[in-house]
This record gives structure tokens, C-alpha cells and sequence, in this order.
């Protein structure tokens, strides 16, 4: 008998709502597949016929479709989503602006289910494990989704992973993988790199386990920086696919500048994660790599304080890659163009194959992006709520999307290891610019 209150044992049709084996999973795709050929078929039809079939509706009509499978199919698929999403210049703005919606929210799973993995996961349900238990989840996203808990007097936040998602990571990177190639117009040799290593992330990101030791270390690591506060984590109460922690106050970035805070506790905020950024980036040469509005919380006591989630997607940086990504930022660099292109070749931007004007065009590219993404790196002090910038920033990414040699070429270049540590730059400028922080960007005692 299910427990008083709870819901019944879920039924074959609840569970069938997630696609959870690789049969299913690949049954999905290619109906998704076949519905994006459809489409390329009809938009190239037209133009035959001499009707008038503008690319942004095909772009359109391809990127719903997308998003549809990837929020139905949740996990890796949808995770990829969210980083493209990050990654603004990369995918035509059809596609950007829909599946920046995959860094808020996504469909939670239903109560039965939940009860199942929690029972799966202890051998009880979350009744049982917990003094009480929040069957609706708090926050629903790609790998996993967050309730509410409590145990012993203590609030805390449970963390459900989705049933399949660690064992259809490598299957749904193949599946995807042709239409993928197929919308950004690559090549699967000049990707293989890059998909290792995002496929390496997305696999750690389903360890638990994992998660729970890395946030232990890194918090303990990072306790000294001012105005930061991370969850203690529970291993009784956790396993590789539930992760148990304190649950902290806060709001989130778009609930919490509806306060209207004032601008020295957005400048304190914004302190707190340049200066957590730096200590991790400097000293400890690994970061947290996903660093979106869902995976911090905010307070205006004590004139300001961050809460720190998710330690999922940690990057590690080789000595070798630290010293490369750092010399890039340096004036030094930029005032010296053989030092730059001698950089960028170790970088993988520039090959000895390249023909001069190639080469040129590229040097001259990055000169122009490293001198303006670079720019809080090489001042004392630096104001994330000058609109100037942000305006010179989107610019640029306009202007390089616009170059006929990148739109011709679409072809990755650059080192693998510099995915992640962009990433975790393009989100940390994302925040401090939406808290429109003014930080002290060469805080010695962190850096």
C-alpha cells in the first residue's frame, strides 16, 4: 500500500513519458531527424518553385522542432542545448533565443517517477529516507531536477537524477551528432575533439558522487573568500544518482534584481564571483564550469552574499593550458604580434598550413577579441555595467559573424580545453553585466 499522502507506484505509461533506453532514445531522434530533412526539403522545394522561402523560417521551424526533442528527452541533449545557448554567435538566433530557455526551466518529472529512482536509489521512498519530502520539484533542469526536504530539523535539497540519462550520454552524442553537423554546417573529423571533451564533462556531470566530492573540496578550498557561501552535503543521504545538501536561501539572479537592490550590494555580489572566479582560475586551476543564473543564489544581508550550487561541471586546466589561456590575456601579448601569433599557434588557431592571408585574417581577428574580452583582465578596476562595453562586445560577435572567411570556413579551431574555460567566462560576464557590477578585477589576495 503506497504510503498516507503520497502518490501510487507509477504506471507503464508514466514511466514511457521519458525516453530512458537507447531504442527509444534513437526512435526519437529520428523522428526529429526525419522532420528537419522534411523541412530542408520543403524550404529548397519552394525556392525551386520560385516561391519566396526565407532561411529564418526554416531556421524557425528547425529549431522547435529541436527543442521539442531535446525538453522531452532531457539529459545530455538538453545540456548541449544550454551551452549553446551561452555561446550567442555560434547558432542563428532562432535557435539561440529558444534554447536559452533550457538554462531555466524543463518539464519535471512526475511524482511516481520520482518515488521509483528514490526507491531505486535506498531502497525506500523519499517518505521513508526523509522526516518530510516535497514531491513537486523546486527547479526542474537537463541532468536533474531539485526538491525540498527535511531531516532531523535540517531544510535540505535533494537532487533527482532523470532515469537513463548516464547510460544514453555517448548514444545521444551519436545520434545527435548528424544533425547537428548537418544545422552548423561542420565536419565530423574538424568536431571529434570537441565532442570528447563535452562528452567527458557530461559524464562527470551525471556522477553524484562526484559532485559531492568536488563541492566538499572546492568549498573547503574557497571558504576564506569573502561573502561566498556553499551547502554542506550529506553521503548518507546520497548516492551516484541522488545528491543530498543544505538548502540555502536566495534568489535567483532574475527574482533578485526585482528587489532592486542597491549598487553596492550588486557590486559586493559581483566581488564575491570575480573574486571566486580568480582563486579557482589561479590557484586551484579548476573552476566551476557552469556558471548560469539557476546555480547561484543571492542575498542582500550582509551587503550581499552568493550561494554556490552545483559543482556538476568542474574543469581541471593543465598547467601547460593555464599558462597559454593566461599569456593571451596579457598586454604584453597584445602589444607584441609575433609573441600573439607564436600563442595562437600553440593555441591551434593558427596552423603552419594556413595560407598568409588566412593567417592574417586570424591573427588580426583574435588580436581584435582578445583586446576587448580581455579588457577586465588587464585593469584594476572594471565596470560590468557600462553599457559602452556591452555594446562593443555584441558588436564585435556581429561583426565576425558577418566575415565572409568564418561564415565560409565553419570550422572549429583552438584548443578542446579552451571550451569550458570560455564557457565559464562567457556566464561570469553574463552575471556581473546583469548585476551591472563595478569589481576590482586585480584583487591580489585572490589572484
Amino acid at each position: 500500500m503506497p504510503e498516507s499522502g503520497t502518490p501510487d507506484a507509477p504506471d507503464a505509461r508514466q514511466l514511457a513519458s521519458l525516453p530512458t533506453t537507447k531504442v527509444a532514445r534513437a526512435a526519437r531522434f529520428a523522428k526529429t531527424g526525419l522532420k528537419v530533412g522534411a523541412n530542408y526539403v520543403k524550404h529548397y522545394a519552394k525556392r525551386a518553385a520560385g516561391v519566396t522561402s526565407e532561411t529564418e523560417d526554416l531556421h524557425a521551424a528547425n529549431a522547435a522542432e529541436l527543442y521539442g526533442a531535446l525538453s522531452e528527452m532531457k539529459g545530455s541533449v538538453l545540456k548541449v542545448a544550454q551551452m549553446l545557448a551561452m555561446e550567442k554567435n555560434m547558432l542563428p538566433t532562432a535557435y539561440s533565443d529558444l534554447f536559452a530557455q533550457a538554462q531555466y526551466q524543463s518539464p519535471p518529472l512526475s511524482g511516481p517517477l520520482v518515488t521509483k529512482v528514490l526507491r531505486d536509489a535506498f531502497g525506500r521512498s523519499p517518505f521513508e529516507v526523509f522526516d518530510e519530502f516535497d514531491i513537486n520539484a523546486r527547479q526542474a533542469a537537463s541532468i536533474g531536477q531539485v526538491h525540498r526536504a527535511r531531516k532531523d530539523g535540517l531544510t535540505l535539497a535533494v537532487k533527482v537524477q532523470y532515469p537513463g540519462v548516464a547510460d544514453s550520454i555517448r548514444s545521444d552524442i551519436r545520434l545527435v551528432k548528424p544533425i547537428a553537423l548537418r544545422v552548423l554546417g561542420l565536419d565530423e573529423a574538424q568536431v571529434r575533439p570537441y565532442l570528447e571533451e563535452v562528452e567527458t564533462r557530461l559524464l562527470e556531470e551525471t556522477n553524484y558522487a562526484l559532485e559531492l566530492q568536488r563541492g566538499t573540496e572546492i568549498a573547503a578550498e574557497c571558504a576564506h573568500v569573502p561573502h561566498l557561501e556553499f551547502p554542506r552535503y550529506y553521503p548518507a543521504l546520497s548516492t551516484n544518482r541522488v545528491l543530498t545538501m543544505d538548502w540555502l536561501a536566495g534568489e535567483h539572479l532574475k527574482e533578485f534584481l526585482a528587489t532592486n537592490p542597491s549598487q553596492e550590494v550588486r557590486n559586493q555580489l559581483g566581488q564575491a564571483l570575480w573574486d571566486f572566479y580568480a582563486f579557482q582560475l589561479h590557484t586551484l586551476h579548476r573552476v566551476h564550469a557552469d556558471p548560469h543564473p539557476g546555480n547561484f543564489l543571492l542575498r542582500a544581508d550582509h551587503g550581499g552574499m552568493v550561494g554556490v550550487l552545483d559543482f556538476g561541471c568542474v574543469k581541471e586546466i593543465p598547467a601547460d593550458v593555464y599558462a597559454l589561456f593566461t599569456a593571451l590575456l596579457t598586454p604584453e601579448t597584445l602589444a607584441d604580434e609575433a609573441r600573439l601569433a607564436d600563442l595562437l599557434t600553440q593555441a591551434g588557431v593558427l596552423r603552419p598550413e594556413d595560407a598568409p592571408s588566412r593567417r592574417t585574417f586570424y591573427l588580426q581577428t583574435m588580436q581584435a577579441s582578445l583586446e576587448l574580452v580581455g579588457r577586465p583582465f588587464r585593469q584594476p578596476t572594471f565596470d560590468f555595467g557600462d553599457p559602452q562595453y556591452m555594446a562593443a562586445l555584441y558588436q564585435l560577435g556581429d561583426e565576425l559573424m558577418q566575415q565572409p572567411e568564418l561564415r565560409q570556413q565553419r570550422e572549429p579551431r583552438g584548443s578542446a580545453h579552451f571550451i569550458y574555460l570560455n564557457r565559464t567566462y562567457v556566464g561570469l560576464y553574463a552575471l556581473l553585466t546583469e548585476l551591472r557590477a563595478s569589481v576590482r578585477t586585480a584583487s591580489g589576495s585572490f589572484g
